[in-house]
């Protein structure tokens, strides 16, 4: 079981600009359901997270894997050069990243890989990103680039299918989620968000279906499962190429399990879901177990999931480190402790999960295990 650990403290509840639209919608339409709640406070246009927040780095709410350390983003750099010339070295390819940040990650990896033979030739750099403001911090992050990139919300309709390496950070966690919660009466409720006695925002158990006895509403209940539809970057984009790798890499549970996870982070601290509707990033656990049953469901290869320590180990870090470290004694400290946090085991090391989906390949991708079904 996991639980979410955040309480709700009333006195913190913060009427931004979304809670009230929500709260309005709210009382003409009745409760709304935890992942249409969740994508409100993420992409409402005028509103939503992503649509106005810097979001990553020490100005912004929370810090990510290429923040903390460069080696992270030249590592995958390096993996997608393995993975191109297991792809048989295609004379034009996609590398494609979901969700870029500050295009940090991107910038090492395209640093690391000028230093192989023909790949950036070779690679058609596409950043898909819905934020305008994280779209042009990845255009400023990028300038000097020698790569060809292009930016897209979506790829679909956008791209013609060609040989692909698909890089996900932390995006699977942004993905919305349904919550589900079991009744006094057996039956399971979608759990929602309505409005107190005095108007607040508070979580509830919707019970739907006509000719149920106790249809209505309910308290918010404890025994939650979550479910979320496999991500339109494998369910869509990837199925459609005929030869593609993916690599995603986020924080969740190896193996399913109930419980609440929506979290909610706002200036590097973490706070409850309904506290600040449109002004905090809102994410819930991924389900390794299950992304991997739905994507053996239309045919594509599973290989892990590991942990981020496995994965980032099985490509080299601490020898990667040890040499950046060398070449820079007066920055030792600082590149030591950046990598043991990517691999601490009671932190990112663990708590992170790396899995890899293949299309037309028959090799495992490499740091990565295939998984057994």
């Amino acid at each position: 079981m996991i639980e979410a650990s955040t309480s709700y403290d009333p006195c913190d509840r913060r009427d931004t600009p979304l809670a009230l639209k929500l709260k309005a919608r709210i009382r003409s339409h009745g409760p709304i359901p935890v992942d249409q709640y969740m994508h409100a406070c993420l992409y409402d246009p005028e509103h939503g997270y992503y649509v106005k927040q810097a979001a990553i780095g020490a100005l912004g709410d929370f810090v990510t894997a290429p923040e903390i350390s460069q080696v992270f983003g030249e590592l995958i750099g390096l993996w997608s050069a393995v993975v191109w010339q297991q792809m048989g070295s295609p004379k034009t390819f996609d590398l494609v990243e979901y969700g870029p940040g500050r295009g940090t990650l991107m910038a090492d990896a395209l640093r690391a890989l000028a230093r192989v033979p023909h790949f950036l030739d070779a690679a058609r750099v596409r950043l898909v990103e819905v934020s305008p403001v994280l779209r042009q911090a990845q255009r400023d992050k990028l300038a000097a680039s020698p790569a060809s990139i292009t930016w897209h919300e979506t790829l679909a309709d956008e791209v013609e299918p060609a040989p692909s390496i698909l890089i996900a950070n932390e995006v699977l966690d942004a993905a919305v989620v349904e919550q589900w919660a079991g009744t006094d009466q057996g039956i399971a409720g979608i759990r929602s968000v309505t409005l107190d006695d005095a108007g607040q925002l508070q979580f509830c158990t919707r019970i739907d279906g006509s000719g149920i006895e106790g249809s209505g509403i309910e308290p918010d209940r404890t025994d939650i499962a979550e479910v979320r539809e496999l991500h339109p970057l494998i369910a869509r984009d990837m199925k459609a190429l005929p030869l593609a790798a993916a690599l995603l890499i986020d924080y969740g549970h190896a193996k399913s399990t109930n419980g609440d996870t929506l979290q909610a982070v706002r200036n590097h601290r973490f706070e409850h879901p309904l506290t600040s509707p449109g002004e905090a990033d809102l994410t819930a656990q991924v389900d390794f177990e299950l992304l991997a049953d739905q994507c053996r469901s239309i045919s594509l290869s599973v290989d892990g999931p590991v942990t981020q320590a496995e994965f980032l180990g099985a490509l080299g870090i601490v020898q990667r480190g040890s040499r950046l470290m060398a070449a820079n004694p007066a920055l030792a400290g600082q590149i030591e402790v950046a990598i043991a946090r990517l691999l601490s085991p009671t932190g990112m090391g663990t708590r992170f999960k790396a899995i890899g989906i293949r299309s037309g390949l028959d090799l495992p991708l490499p740091g990565l295990i295939p998984a057994v079904r």
